[in-house]
């Protein structure tokens, strides 16, 4: 007699992801169609600093095509910090509330990082150069996580491709990319600095370098 044996059936449900991914397209194509202009001076990023020029007010960190760039930026970054721990290190929780926790945490640190530099800000009177600084970052930061947000796809959804080389290779290009935002705000701004070099160095230790020492303590000690 034939026996027939069945086999459970595993479903990983993806939608959370997908609806996700749509949302982020879909400010993307929001932003390009009301601010055309900026949006395509944005996209030439890479190529040309005409945005930077334009865009240098310190309003603009505040305005609302940053702002809603700034969700698909933390999007970006946060679902590729989820795969590359996903890749190495093994979790018990399912891949939405590990999203959301690290979405939630990046948000709050950067947010958090954000307020308190405009505090030192103005206690030193630098709020030209760290509103400026601020913009740059977060326009270059934005335009790189548009550049992964298809990467992200790829991996997501093809479990196949997911190499380790291919994620140490974006982690080192992560890294890179923030070094080479320093080195173009510090040529941007290269007189402004001069002229307060003391502050200038208070400011690089206290908030660009200790606070992703203690955050990768954290990650490490947890």
């Amino acid at each position: 007699m034939l026996a027939i044996q069945f086999q459970d059936r595993i479903i990983n449900f993806k939608d959370w992801a997908t609806i996700l991914f749509v949302l982020s397209f879909v400010i993307i194509a929001i932003n390009k169609n009301i601010f055309e202009v900026r949006f395509n001076e944005f996209i030439r990023l890479a190529i040309s600093n005409k945005y930077t020029k334009i865009y240098k007010d310190s309003n603009n960190v505040r305005s609302t095509f940053t702002a809603s760039m700034f969700f698909v930026q933390l999007f970006s970054f946060s679902f590729f910090i989820l795969l590359f721990l996903k890749h190495f290190i093994f979790h018990e929780n399912s891949d939405k509330i590990v999203f959301l926790q690290i979405f939630t945490f990046l948000g709050v640190f950067i947010l958090s990082k954000y307020l308190i530099e405009k505090i030192i800000a103005t206690t030193f009177k630098m709020e030209e150069f760290v509103d400026q600084f601020n913009l740059l970052k977060v326009s270059y930061r934005t335009y790189f996580s548009l550049l992964l947000l298809p990467i992200n796809i790829i991996l997501f959804y093809n479990p196949e491709t997911n190499k380790s080389w291919v994620y140490l290779s974006l982690a080192a290009i992560i890294i890179i990319t923030n070094f080479i935002i320093y080195i173009i705000t510090l040529k941007t701004y290269q007189n402004l600095v001069i002229r307060k070099i003391f502050y200038f160095i208070l400011y690089l230790c206290t908030l660009e370098i200790a606070p992703y020492y203690f955050m990768y303590y954290f990650i490490t000690k947890n």
